[in-house]
């Protein structure tokens, strides 16, 4: 009897073993399933050059930007200069752009599910359809000019991403043989506006304000006067030039370094670090399922370096897709759309998938204080940046010249928003290396918006 008891045990350890591995294996399946299938080794799905054989990629408009022919070779847009401007949206054949469809939206092109895996009785794969649309693309890459940087353009109701460049990039038809001993090249498997992080330069001080108009009360009465440079605590923050008497709207209009480091001074560190967690800049969004970079900032420091982070200097680094969140929110009073980059797909049937649902974001700024905001960035464009460079738009935005030191030249910001009815779209632009925020950016980010808005 005692031994048939043993037995009994033993069988049910062994069942109870079976039953935990058995849904370990399933919870494995249900999380990792995609992934598994989507692994470059499956010949079903990959050709033997470990390219995805199967689906198309398409941009909004329903222009074919790859596909794999009968033989399972990829095949491209035909213009050079479009491949290299969606590269990084669209991806390599080698996968080596981790952030392009054909490598982070695999299990969409084959069709993954979990019930069929990747198994289709056509054998032609899925239509995928993203937010962009290739043109803006191809227009914000010829604004660079040849240049490292980053541009983004999003409608921040819908969280549709319209444009999302990245350079260096290349022609994925002719990839370039040692791209790390080619300095043209530096960084270029990585996309710089979602996964690069950089100094934001003057773009910050939007954060800056933001709590200056929460924490000092009189903030809108008082007038400074700029000589071109400001003792901060013993430390000399310097402006390109002087300024001469300013009030708010002035200081941020002429991006007055002196004003801004002794506003960050007054708040102090754990105010403009708690204004910059909210702001979102320290956290990462996740982007159709891909994570966007995390930017990282220091305002332990004191005095004149704490008066140089709250100018978007000293240790400070954000992510340009981050800050064009930000602009959302502003726009949006308070919270906005995390962005998007897939649209719909569809099966070889011509099947479409379930909508793409929209998520928000927290609270990134008081509906009140993005209001006043909105007005003195508006402000900014008439005063500073000129009006007329953005026709039939209600334009709000702020430019950045972040220095990087060793002797080259400041990277250049612009990043905003619209606040049209019928264009509701918050953007960004990084020029490295570019010069003046306003001049540089600020022209990319004309031509792009005149093209969004107006169809040029």
């Amino acid at each position: 009897m005692k031994k048939i008891e043993k037995r009994a045990l033993l069988c049910l350890i062994l069942a109870g073993a079976l039953v935990l591995g058995l849904g370990f294996y399933v919870i494995r399946y249900v999380l990792y399933g995609s992934r598994w299938a989507s692994f470059a080794a499956n010949r079903h799905l990959y050709n033997s050059q470990g390219q995805l054989a199967i689906g198309r990629v398409l941009d909004r408009d329903g222009d074919v930007l790859t596909w794999a022919d009968e033989d399972g070779a990829r095949h491209y847009y035909e213009n050079a200069t479009v491949r290299k401007a969606t590269l990084h949206a669209v991806g390599d054949a080698e996968g080596k752009i981790g952030t392009g469809a054909l490598t982070a939206f695999a299990s969409q092109l084959t069709g993954y599910n979990l019930f069929t895996g990747a198994y289709s009785p056509l054998g032609n794969g899925n239509d995928l359809y993203l937010t962009i649309d290739a043109r803006y693309n191809y227009i914000a890459y010829q604004a660079l000019g040849g240049k490292k940087g980053a541009v983004g353009v999003y409608n921040y109701q819908t969280g549709e991403i319209l444009c999302m460049v990245s350079s260096p990039t290349y022609d994925p038809l002719d990839p370039p043989e040692d791209p790390d001993n080619d300095p043209a090249y530096e960084g270029v498997y990585l996309n710089r506006f979602l996964s690069g992080t950089f100094p934001p330069g003057s773009v910050f001080k939007t954060v800056t304000l933001t709590a200056a108009i929460e924490h000092i009360p009189d903030l809108f009465d008082r007038h400074w006067t700029c000589t071109g440079s400001t003792v901060v605590e013993g430390e000399t923050i310097t402006c390109p030039y002087a300024h001469g008497e300013m009030d708010i709207y002035d200081a941020l209009a002429s991006s007055c370094n002196g004003v801004f480091a002794q506003l960050a001074v007054e708040l102090g560190g754990d105010t403009l670090e708690a204004y910059t967690e909210k702001a979102g800049l320290t956290s990462n969004y996740s982007i159709s399922g891909l994570k966007s970079a995390a930017g990282s900032f220091d305002f332990s420091a004191e005095g004149g370096q704490l008066g140089w982070a709250g100018v978007g200097q000293y240790n400070d680094l954000a992510n340009p897709c981050a800050i064009m969140v930000y602009m959302g929110a502003v726009a949006q009073g308070g919270k906005t759309a995390v962005p998007r980059l897939i649209l719909k797909t569809e099966t070889p049937l011509g099947l479409p998938s379930l909508p793409q649902l929209t998520s928000k974001t927290g609270t990134l700024i008081e509906a009140s204080t993005a209001a006043t905001l909105a007005d003195i960035m508006s402000r900014n464009v008439i005063d500073a940046y000129g009006s007329g460079r953005f026709p039939n738009m209600d334009i709000c935005a702020k430019s950045g010249t972040a220095e990087v030191g060793g002797g080259e030249a400041p990277h250049a910001w612009f990043a905003g928003f619209l606040r049209n009815e019928d264009a509701p779209y918050a953007f960004v632009v990084l020029v490295e290396n570019g010069g003046s925020g306003a001049d540089v950016a600020g022209s990319v980010a004309a031509q792009v918006l005149d093209a969004v808005v107006n169809g040029y």
